[in-house]
């Protein structure tokens, strides 16, 4: 059998793999020139996983069995109207990855069936009547975009406006959505819907950089230390969403906030959540991701059987860099050797252009730090921020250290 798979970052190495210890053929389509999956591929077409067009042309020209891709929104929806276009298995119809991948109309679905969400307003244009209903600090955000790329929380009508125009501009239908803000830590919940059930596999923190108008994460944390009741809410929520976008046999990733009592949802994808998510559901729950994409790309259902964490206390992290151009990362076979951190990864490639860090798609590497006791998870976690480089081209250390704070619950 031949796949074609879409995007090229660190998840798709994991599941290339997968494909070809299927004995599959893989081919590999995204934008860069150089994705870090490349080199894993059979073959590689530099398209833009947006591209329908383009993306359908390579499947035809190719005469692929199946699309897939795992761990991103808008590849997913590629993979979706082209497998549909020609007749290809797909775990999820185009219509229901359309509607899973608009927050306007998420919200909506989320408001008709009793799904605690924060009130929000959707326009193309910014009214005299968005600006005054809301309380400041709001949110705002692109109605279909991922990675955090648009979105901000602003103080004020002038940084409201400002924020709206980027906004829409990220947007590919020119929308914007404006919310309150909630005040609470952030949870991401992995799910693996089976037969319409929703099993929850992992619940953990998404801790964002210090930064007050944006959303980047750069740490999470395994597990949740909430009350009992937020752990039932955020089960009877997973189900209650699997139910109103009729879902039967995928994966999800919920967003949600919880203020101490009560959880809010921000939004939910019928994917896995990026960066190295699959490798965390794994070591909290034993279920593998990946396989599961593919099991279900190709018909066949996986089962869901939950077994206990690896550790008790689990932490991925992710690195951040100044502008320059990548070389090379200093530091880290060292630290997993010493068995101070578990795994690392890296997202970019040599050569790479760092241009800042306004979103999670610029994060140029990340490591993994468990534990059984929390003193043990921090004490590794220091050793390793104080150790790991990424160096560009002269030898210089580019990396971000000061964007790390203190992990503690």
């Amino acid at each position: 059998m031949k796949a074609l798979v879409l995007a090229g970052g660190y998840p798709q190495i994991a599941l290339i793999q997968e494909l070809k210890r299927r004995g599959m053929t893989v081919l590999l389509a995204d934008y860069n020139e150089a994705p870090v999956a490349k080199p894993y591929a059979d073959k590689y077409y530099q398209v833009s996983t947006l591209d329908v067009a383009a993306v359908t042309e390579v499947a035809k020209q190719e005469k692929v069995d199946f699309l897939i891709t795992a761990c991103t929104d808008q590849a997913l929806l590629t993979v979706a109207q082209v497998s549909e276009a020609l007749g290809l298995p797909c775990y999820i119809d185009y219509q229901t990855a359309l509607n899973v991948t608009n927050k306007s109309y998420m919200k909506e679905v989320f408001w008709k069936n009793g799904i605690s969400t924060a009130r929000y307003m959707v326009a193309a244009e910014l009214s005299e009547e968005i600006i005054n209903s809301f309380r400041y600090p709001c949110i705002v955000k692109p109605v279909d975009c991922n990675s955090s790329k648009g979105v901000k929380k602003v103080y004020s009508r002038e940084e409201l406006e400002e924020a709206f125009r980027m906004a829409v501009h990220y947007s590919r239908t020119n929308t914007a959505i404006v919310e309150e803000f909630i005040q609470g830590p952030e949870i991401t919940v992995d799910v693996q819907v089976e037969n319409g059930k929703a099993y929850v596999l992992s619940k953990a923190y998404s801790d964002k950089i210090p930064d007050e108008d944006k959303f980047v994460i750069y740490r999470t944390r395994y597990p949740i230390m909430e009350k009992d009741s937020v752990h039932e809410q955020i089960q009877k929520t997973a189900q209650q969403i699997t139910d109103a976008f009729g879902l039967r046999d995928s994966m999800m990733l919920i967003q949600m906030i919880c203020d101490g009592e009560r959880i809010y949802v921000l939004e939910f994808s019928a994917r896995t959540g990026g960066g190295v998510k699959y490798q965390l559901i794994k070591r909290v729950s034993g279920f593998d991701v990946i396989q599961a994409v593919v099991d279900l790309t190709l018909q066949k259902k996986p089962r869901v059987e939950i077994q206990p964490p690896e550790t008790k206390f689990i932490s991925n992290v992710f690195l951040y860099c100044k502008i320059g151009v990548f070389d090379r990362l200093e530091g880290f076979e060292e630290l997993k050797q010493e068995g101070v951190i578990t795994e690392y990864f890296l997202f970019k490639w040599k050569g790479a252009q760092m241009t800042g860090t306004s979103s999670s798609g610029d994060r140029i590497a990340g490591f993994t730090v468990q534990a059984d006791t929390l003193e043990q998870l921090q004490e590794n976690y220091n050793t390793a921020i104080t150790r790991v480089k990424a160096l560009d081209v002269e030898g210089n250390d580019i990396l971000r250290h000061e964007l790390l704070a203190p992990l503690v619950y």
